[in-house]
């Protein structure tokens, strides 16, 4: 596992993310259920992929807990995981 990988599921946790919130405006607005459910899915399977990686950045590669805490609040925050990408990682 390295660094590149967490990119790849960070970006992918957000997009999974964004398109959470338009399949939830689906499910609501339009009464269509199935897109949430795959897309829900999705997001949860990339969201523990992104704390695994996470806890495994943390403890092997010593990262600091205040940086884990931004990490993890990126996670939270729609498009957090893109500027976390942009500010952090890839300048790792």
């Amino acid at each position: 596992m390295n660094l590149k990988n967490f990119r790849q599921v960070a970006i992918l946790e957000g997009i999974s993310w964004v398109l959470l919130l338009v399949t939830m405006a689906i499910k609501y607005g339009m009464d269509i259920f199935w897109p949430n459910k795959i897309v829900g899915f999705a997001h949860g399977f990339l969201f523990m992929a992104y704390i695994f990686f996470l806890l495994y950045f943390l403890y092997t590669k010593k990262w600091k807990f205040q940086f884990g805490i931004i990490v993890f609040v990126a996670s939270l925050i729609p498009f957090g995981t893109f500027y976390l990408d942009a500010k952090y990682l890839k300048k790792m």
